[in-house]
Formats: C-alpha cells, structure tokens, sequence
C-alpha cells in the first residue's frame, strides 16, 4: 500500500478492458506478430526453416518478463529486450525474429490491434446501454412529464420521449464507432521509414512480394485496410480519431448522468439505491446519486485525454519522433479503461432505475394551469368571446395565481380563479376534461414509439448476439 494505484485499475475498468492493454496481451500480440512475419517471408521465399517457426510458435507465451527488463535496462530499448529474450528461449530461431522489421512494426500494429479489441468491447457496452435505455422509453412512452427550457417550466412531455433524446445521442456515437472500426487500418509491413527498403533487400527488388507480405499480414490479424503509406509509424490521427469516439460517448453519458441528477433533485427519477447504501456521513436520511457523479466524474476525464492524442498529431516530425510514446502510453489505455467505467455504471443504473409518477403528476398540476391558458382563450372565443379581452382576463388571473404560489407559497389556485369569473365563458366541466395533462403532450407517444421501431430496433436486431452477459457490478 506504499505506491500509487491506479483508481481505474483497482475500482473502475473491467478485467476484459483491462487485458486489453495488460503487458501479456501487448507482448504475446508481438510474438503472435513476429510469427506471422516469419511465416509469410518463408512463403515468399526466404530461408526460413520450418523448425524455426514452430520454436516461435512453441514459446508464444513463454516470456521471461524479469530477463526482458534486464535487457531494457542495458539496451534502453523496449523492442530490442524482447527480440532478445525471445531468441533465448527461441535459440534455433533467434536471427530471423524480426527479420526485415522496425519497432513500429510490433509497437504500431499491437496498438491498432488494442484499439480495435477496445472498441469492440466498447461497443458491447454502447449497445447494452441502447438496449436500456430503450426499454425504458417504451415503459414510460405514455407517462406525461413537465418538460424544462433553460430548467423553467415549459410544455409538457413525457417520461419516455424524454428518454429518446438520451438514446439518441448515444445512437449518434455507434454510429461514429462502427466508422472507426470499418475503416481502422493496420500499419502493416513497411519498414524503418515506410519505404520497405528493407524488404526490397531482402526480397531482391521484388515489389509484389513486398506488397503480398504487407497485405496478407493485415488479413492474419483481421484488418480488410492497411496503410497504402507510412512514415515509420501509422498516421497520429487515429489515436486523435479513436479517442474523439470515446470521447463523444463520454459527452452523451454526461449529459444522461445531469438530466438524472436534476431528476433526483425533483424526487421524480432516482438512480437505484442499495438496501446497506450509505448517502451521507453524517445526514442518515440522505440518496446520493453517487453512480451518476461517477459518471460525470470519469466522463470529464475522457474528454480531457481527448486532447493529449490531438496535440501529439500536430507536433510529430517528418517520418516520425519519439515525443507520442510516453502521451500514448498514458492517454490511450486510461481513455479506454475510463469510458469501459463508465458504461458499466450507465447500464448499472438502467438496471434500477425508479420512476416516481405520483411526484411527476404533482409537478405536473403545479404548473399545468398557466400551459392551459391558451386553451381557455380559445375555448371561450368559440363561445362568443373577445380574445382581447379574454387575454387580459387571464393575465390578470394568471398574475395572482403567480403571486400566491411564489409570495404566499400556496397552492396554484389559477383554474378555480377562472371557474369564478363569469366574464369567461367556458363550460367547467370541459375545463376540468381540458386539463388532463395527456392533452398537453403532443405527438411524444408516437414519436417515441416511431423512433424505437425504425431508429432502435433495427441496431437491436443487428447485434442481439452483444445484448445480454453483461457484468454490471461496481467493484466500489
């Protein structure tokens, strides 16, 4: 306990994440690299041994990590130390590991190869968080709510449309994933520079070759696009690219987790709460919506990382400098580990959400009677009023409605105003019919379920096999 951990590790990230961009996965994606390297020269028509690469494939997993530390330590160089503790335990075939190659070709293709596995275990969650969010749309597609402008009272909604407009955003970032995993491209086979001027040697000028073994290595490792052109490492962009995705993800969650916390405020809508949970130190009674401020918290970090990626970009040199390892280090895996939290938490908490209608239609009757206010004007011009003065009539009532409700703190008493007043001409008992608040909230219903069959169901429907099998505790 005398050294720093990190909080993503030990109480955010799941341990699928996490392997992701462990050492073992990093290191055995190089040796699966410098295998497949070896097979495909040998295919091509280097002397490479049959022997050789089943020593190569029969020490994959076989790393001495301490020796391989040793040697970075002498060598100061990463790529170097595991070459050579790969040709100790690989001795028949240690002079033609990484034959041809440059660190990148190990360093660059892992990292896509991370980044690819990430999105996908992203993608999981994304669509398990859709799923939620859904079924919890259909749920409350009826249920009116008072909608908020600038968190002023405006016309009302309902529960379920409003959830539309959270799925909807997080529809937006599948749709910007699915891109970025369709067009990721690998790195490939290109050399100390990206002219393959290796390989031209190695190969004695045969451009297909060269070509054949840059493609057909990319097919191994599952990528249909492969870099047509490099320096010595891929283009900065993508890291800049994979880390807007997450952080576009990060935005929506956030904007979820704000609406959420409001709501609690409200009483309308709370996050769930365990029976042992404590909200507060020292106020017993209090329901913190700590999953929601995780959220917010961890969400606020992605966007910042999204930064680091950018500016190492803007600032590489020519074919390549050394100044994106250390930020790429960093920022990659923690973006990663820190929006995989982050979906974790989103659909813990679509799994418990509570929904208070009783409080919602109270908050409802509390404002409904100044929403209606047009409707009682028009009602009583069909009657044979003045609209003019009508309007001044209402006004006026409205004024002292407001003022008793906001001055006084009563009850909002506008309609029985109304009813008393016989310079308004309107049948009471269509008044009272008037206000159910189901009249108030447009096409919300039908928009929600519209939405949900052509927009929702179809992405549903696409990855099924993803919904599901999903371990939403919280380590904390």
């Amino acid at each position: 306990m005398n050294k720093y951990q990190n909080p993503l590790e030990s109480r955010y990230a799941s341990d699928e994440m996490l392997y992701n961009f462990s050492p073992e996965k990093k290191f055995t994606t190089w040796r699966k690299l410098w295998i497949a390297l070896a097979e495909i020269e040998k295919d091509l028509g280097l002397e490479i041994t049959d022997e050789q690469i089943a020593e190569l494939k029969a020490n994959e997993t076989n790393i001495d990590y301490e020796k391989a530390a040793e040697y970075e330590k002498k060598f100061r160089h990463d790529v170097m130390a595991h070459v050579h503790a790969y040709g100790d335990v690989a001795p028949n075939a240690k002079g033609i590991i990484h034959l041809g190659a440059t660190s990148a070709f190990v360093g660059d293709n892992t990292d896509l190869i991370q980044i690819r596995d990430g999105f996908e275990l992203i993608k999981k969650q994304l669509v398990n968080v859709i799923n939620g969010l859904a079924k919890f749309a259909n749920e409350y597609k009826d249920l009116p709510t008072l909608g908020f402008t600038h968190f002023q009272p405006a016309q009302l909604s309902t529960v379920g449309k409003r959830a539309t407009l959270w799925l909807q955003s997080v529809l937006l970032d599948l749709e910007e994933l699915e891109f970025r995993i369709d067009t990721l491209r690998f790195r490939g086979v290109k050399g100390t520079t990206g002219t393959a001027a290796s390989f031209k040697e190695l190969f004695d000028g045969d451009y297909q070759k060269v070509k054949t073994l840059d493609k057909e290595l990319s097919k191994r490792f599952g990528f249909n696009h492969v870099f047509a052109v490099s320096g010595q490492t891929y283009d900065r962009k993508i890291d800049a690219q994979a880390l807007e995705v997450l952080a576009n993800i990060a935005q929506s969650a956030h904007k979820f987790t704000n609406d959420l916390r409001l709501l609690q405020n409200l009483k309308e809508i709370e996050e769930p709460f365990e029976k042992n949970q404590i909200g507060s130190s020292a106020m017993a009674y209090k329901r913190n919506p700590m999953r929601s401020e995780r959220i917010s918290s961890l969400a606020k970090f992605v966007i910042s990382l999204s930064t680091s990626p950018q500016m190492v970009a803007a600032t590489q040199w020519f074919e390549r400098t050394l100044d994106d390892s250390a930020n790429k280090r960093l920022a990659i895996p923690q973006a990663f580990l820190a929006i995989d939290a982050v979906l974790i938490i989103w659909n813990n908490i679509l799994e418990g959400l509570v929904v208070y209608p009783k409080i919602i239609e109270k908050r409802i009757q509390e404002e409904l009677p100044f929403m209606a206010t047009e409707y009682i004007i028009m009602e009583g011009v069909k009657n044979g009023g003045d609209r003019q003065e009508l309007h001044e009539i209402i006004r006026t009532h409205s004024m002292e409605a407001a003022k008793q409700v906001k001055i006084e703190g009563k009850s909002n008493d506008l309609i029985e105003r109304i009813i008393a007043d016989e310079n308004v001409k309107i049948d009471k008992d269509k008044l009272v019919e008037l206000l159910d608040p189901k009249n108030f909230i447009g096409f919300a219903p039908e928009q929600t379920t519209e939405f949900l069959t052509n927009e929702v169901e179809p992405i549903l429907e696409k990855y099924n096999d993803l919904i599901g099998n999903l371990n939403t505790d919280l380590k904390v």
